[in-house]
């Protein structure tokens, strides 16, 4: 294996490298004073840049401007809406930043292909009165981090807006894996029934700290942070001028980058293929439903994750065995759990590439992927 090719990084969905623009971008504000609610020139420049960058992520995701609040994170921007329900109803295979956030929530069930039952999800509305259904959130994330399952938005959105309850997806990990699409639009999921999303930057090549809260016209959510009245009242504080104009940056690239993801697709079924004719006994999860183009999520009967992310980075490989949420730990995985492959749930590999990435890497992967497991077996 070729010295000037490691390290291999294929861990976006923890986190992506940062784009040259978003990096380019963010110079260019560096340094000068930058306080977007001045009044004077300085602040008023710093207020162009920021809405400027509202609007490469507005076009990004197909929304009106106004409708984004600039917040540190999905994270943030999840437990801003969560907080402003009574009751909420998401999913088994939710990231941390829901399940966390509301402990409490009624949680619908997923089936062997990590799709959401519908079935459940419409049982779990029907009967509600009229001033629960005022206080009902639906939760769903849109793309599963650890298998890339798309879920049906379109849909759910029909079954919400049909029962006169809310709808939030965590869409942190759709933006530039999946091209823009009557599923993905905002402007066309606000028609079928989405309220609010969520998004990260450093998710699609921008920096960390930095994300956004898509909330539909009319809709409303809780101030988390009080103070100075900026993001129209809902996110108290000077805002992250940085961060936000690399956010705009990175989307822009992302919008112009899109047809790239269709290439992904005929990557990651081809490294998938590669593993089980010398490996047949490992399992390609939800190769049956959508997936992201990027994103392959494979489960090695008898290996444990932590020993194969251990050894694949000895060997200059970046890979996770889920979600990249706890500093140092891997654990067992909850979404392969909830699909029912509780053997499996502690040895599961994620795969996650992206715009830097090569074909001959993955295959590279591919192959010390298949002499470890045969080593161990």
């Amino acid at each position: 294996m070729p010295a000037s090719h490691l390290p291999i990084y294929l861990d976006y969905n923890a986190t992506t490298p940062l784009h040259d623009a978003a990096m380019a971008a963010m110079q260019s504000v560096m340094g000068a004073p930058a306080n977007p609610s001045s009044v004077h020139h300085h602040g008023r420049q710093a207020r162009f840049e920021m809405e400027k960058a509202r609007r490469q992520i507005a076009s990004l995701l197909e929304c009106q401007p106004a409708e984004l609040i600039f917040t540190s994170g999905a994270t943030e921007s999840n437990n801003m809406v969560l907080a402003g329900f009574e009751q909420v109803i998401t999913t088994t295979i939710e990231h941390d930043a829901v399940r966390q956030a509301r402990p409490d929530a009624h949680f619908i069930e997923v089936d062997e292909n990590g799709l959401v039952k519908l079935d459940m999800l419409r049982s779990a509305l029907k009967g509600l009165s009229d001033d629960v259904r005022a206080k009902t959130l639906v939760s769903v994330m849109a793309a599963n981090n650890e298998t890339g399952v798309i879920q049906p938005l379109s849909e759910i959105a029909a079954i919400t807006k049909e029962a006169g309850v809310f709808f939030h997806s965590d869409m942190a990990q759709l933006p530039g894996k999946v091209p823009v699409n009557i599923e993905t639009s905002l402007s066309a999921l606000a028609a079928d029934g989405l309220d609010f999303a969520s998004f990260s930057a450093h998710k699609m090549g921008g920096p960390a700290g930095v994300g956004a809260l898509w909330v539909r016209a009319g809709r409303r959510v809780p101030a988390m942070l009080h103070g100075g009245g900026q993001e129209q009242g809902w996110r108290a504080g000077t805002e992250n001028l940085i961060g936000i104009v690399g956010f705009g940056a990175a989307a822009e690239a992302t919008e112009k980058r899109q047809a790239q993801t269709e290439i992904w697709q005929s990557w990651r079924d081809e490294i998938c293929a590669h593993i089980r004719i010398s490996c047949p006994s490992v399992i390609c999860f939800s190769e049956a439903v959508p997936r992201l183009s990027n994103t392959l999520c494979l489960g090695f009967p008898g290996w444990s994750a932590t020993s194969a992310v251990m050894a694949l980075d000895l060997a200059g490989f970046s890979v996770s065995a889920g979600s990249a949420c706890s500093s140092g730990k891997v654990k067992s995985s909850h979404v392969i759990e909830a699909m029912g492959y509780h053997d499996l749930a502690a040895s599961c590999l994620r795969i996650s590439f992206g715009w830097d990435s090569q074909r001959d890497e993955l295959m590279m992967l591919a192959d010390q992927l298949i002499d470890l497991y045969k080593r161990q077996a």
